[in-house]
């Protein structure tokens, strides 16, 4: 199986804070590849390199082949990507935007997004500025989903979701990887990535400590010593506290906020909101360089 996207020795620095450390994984075509990890360990950064927000500092991010920098706007034609915090155009409905993303592809096929927004129950007549989170997150989700998209990289994708919609998230994925996606899911939800996911990365501190199945994760020294399979949440502090117990930092201070302060964190994606951070929804090249 070819890999969609390919991640070799990537590095990532902002003076002496090291965000990534020779972090290597792989998605390949309908596959669903999970990457999970505490605040601050890296999870964001990481994709920010792959969408060309970021330039790694050695190694390669590869999508398509392509170099996920020097070639980030050929590679965005291709991707649809999600972000765990949304940020509209307050003036424009959640339909204008949903619109306006199909646009930048060249257009959306209109009868799966209507599906889509009736699966969200999401009401594209209303104004950004009126919805709530979750429904900030339907908008983002409808314009990602209604795309012919050959990759998707989501970065806590459900994120202020109830759990009906959750349930909603699961059965898209799901339809997206019957057709062959390539899908790079970055969760805190662990049932969500033990139920989703073919393979699962575990970083810690910038560093990948652990590759494999959901079933290869669970086998070894359980949390009580007792070995034998564990739970998602068990393996997840395992991995945790075998890396030095506490974290570094939560969203505002850890390896993921780094470049938020940084040289580069002013480039938005084309079509997002050219935020410092580069919360952008759906597809484009890099923005603001």
């Amino acid at each position: 199986m070819g890999m969609t996207i390919k991640i070799e020795g990537l590095t990532k620095r902002f003076g002496g804070l090291t965000a990534l450390d020779g972090v290597s994984l792989g998605v390949g075509e309908g596959e669903v590849v999970g990457y999970i990890g505490p605040n601050g360990a890296g999870k964001t950064t990481t994709i920010r390199v792959l969408l060309g927000i970021l330039r790694a500092t050695s190694g390669s991010a590869k999508v398509f082949g392509m170099d996920a920098w020097a070639d980030a706007v050929e590679v965005h034609r291709r991707i649809a990507y999600v972000p765990g915090d949304v940020s509209l155009w307050p003036n424009l409905t959640g339909g204008e935007v949903i619109d306006l993303f199909a646009a930048l592809r060249g257009g959306a096929d209109k009868a799966k997004r209507d599906r889509l927004l009736k699966a969200f129950d999401l009401d594209p007549a209303k104004k950004c500025r009126t919805y709530s989170k979750g429904n900030r997150q339907k908008v983002a989700l409808v314009a990602a989903f209604a795309s012919d998209a050959e990759a998707y990289i989501l970065d806590e994708p459900t994120s202020g979701l109830d759990p009906l919609m959750g349930e909603i998230f699961v059965d898209q994925l799901l339809r997206l990887k019957g057709e062959g996606k390539a899908i790079f899911l970055s969760s805190h939800i662990l049932s969500e990535v033990a139920r989703l996911c073919d393979r699962e990365g575990v970083i810690m501190k910038g560093r990948l400590v652990k590759v494999g199945t959901v079933g290869e994760l669970r086998m070894g020294p359980s949390i009580g010593g007792d070995g034998g399979a564990e739970t998602m949440e068990g393996l997840f502090m395992r991995y945790y506290r075998e890396s030095g117990g506490e974290g570094e930092g939560g969203d505002g201070g850890g390896r993921d906020a780094a470049q938020d302060g940084g040289g580069e964190g002013g480039e938005g994606g084309e079509g997002g909101e050219g935020s410092g951070s580069g919360k952008g929804v759906g597809s484009g090249g890099r923005g603001g360089r």
